[in-house]
């Protein structure tokens, strides 16, 4: 798409400075292609290097405008996740817990919204056609809602400088790995070669896919939410799994949201927590048939969303693997890991 096709997708006309500033943009953005390590992920797409992690290459540029050009406001609230992390969950409590109070429960956007179109990614959706969409003068009132995957390191200074709240949910990586491969399973590029879970599991451990190594992007965040609390929510996919309710208290108060004895005493924590579980948006027809910016079908999110899955796939080895990464990667952190829904000693740090 060129940049008179991108100015007439926002209603924009561009000048003639706009053109040439999207020429020089394009040939800046080549250049730093062409020097950066690239490998094949075991779905079949391109990813590169930069910046201490792999970024899938389809939405590389995107990232590099919203590193360039994303001005946070000190009300805007970002959710923040490694992928198949709980994201879609995420978004859908962060959403109504902000919102409660502008619609009726029935009316709830979810019902006919999926969780991505109503919290948008900066690099699947808004930066994704346009290099530096006009977001402050857009539709969205604060708090403005946002998404990403990019690790702490790599976000715009202004979302670190400014009071703009950051949600992170992590999800422990014997799980999270077998989500992202049946995930990525679904939407394996096609003739792309047929790649096994014992080579997936290879890639996962060296950290070249999408968005990894999967163990420094949680650590950026757990260590950034360690410095500074009040910016920063680290949640746990198992822990709001196991007791939603009190984190969904801890979500609204942390989010300057708080729930009220009132509405408590009416059951509009259990309510949130009832309209964004995994068995009811999985049967929402939105959730069954739409298709998401980026070409994910919407039904390719939900799965099983349990705790300890990954023991019905992982062989003895690879889970002691993965247990010395976890090991090494989080000793004397303060971060640990519930493995399964059976056991709470099922963790490592």
């Amino acid at each position: 798409m060129d940049a008179k096709e991108i100015a007439k997708d926002i209603n924009i006309v561009p000048t003639p400075q706009d053109e040439d500033h999207e020429v020089n943009w394009e040939d800046e953005f080549q250049e730093l292609m062409q020097t950066l390590p690239k490998e094949k992920s075991w779905y079949g797409r391109d990813i590169c290097f930069y910046q201490g992690f792999w970024c899938p290459s389809p939405v590389f540029k995107a990232v590099i405008s919203f590193q360039k050009h994303f001005q946070a406001l000190d009300t805007d609230i970002i959710v923040i996740s490694f992928p198949k992390c709980g994201t879609t969950w995420l978004k859908a409590l962060t959403f109504s817990v902000v919102n409660r109070n502008q619609f009726a429960r029935e009316e709830n956007p979810l019902f006919r919204s999926g969780p991505h179109q109503l919290i948008r990614f900066f690099e699947y959706d808004l930066y994704l056609k346009n290099p530096s969409p006009d977001l402050e003068n857009s539709s969205l009132y604060p708090p403005r809602l946002f998404s990403t995957h990019v690790p702490y390191p790599s976000l715009p200074s202004s979302i670190k400088d400014s009071n703009s709240k950051i949600v992170y949910i992590c999800r422990n990586p014997m799980d999270m790995f077998i989500s992202l491969w049946f995930f990525t399973e679904k939407l394996r590029a096609e003739n792309s070669e047929p790649f096994s879970l014992d080579e997936a599991f290879e890639l996962f451990c060296r950290g070249t896919y999408g968005w990894g190594p999967f163990f420094d992007h949680v650590s950026g965040y757990w260590k950034a939410s360690q410095e500074n609390p009040n910016k920063i929510l680290f949640l746990k996919y198992e822990n709001l799994k196991e007791d939603i309710i009190s984190q969904l208290k801890k979500l609204a108060m942390f989010l300057g949201f708080p729930f009220t004895e009132e509405e408590e005493k009416h059951g509009v924590v259990e309510e949130i927590a009832k309209t964004c579980s995994f068995a009811n948006l999985k049967e929402l027809a939105v959730n069954k048939n739409d298709v998401n910016t980026f070409g994910f079908p919407h039904n390719t999110l939900f799965r099983k969303a349990e705790v300890g899955d990954w023991s019905n796939y992982l062989t003895p080895a690879m889970v002691d693997r993965l247990e010395k990464l976890i090991q090494e990667n989080f000793d004397k952190s303060g971060l640990t890991f519930k493995l399964s829904s059976q056991s709470p000693k099922d963790a490592f740090a």
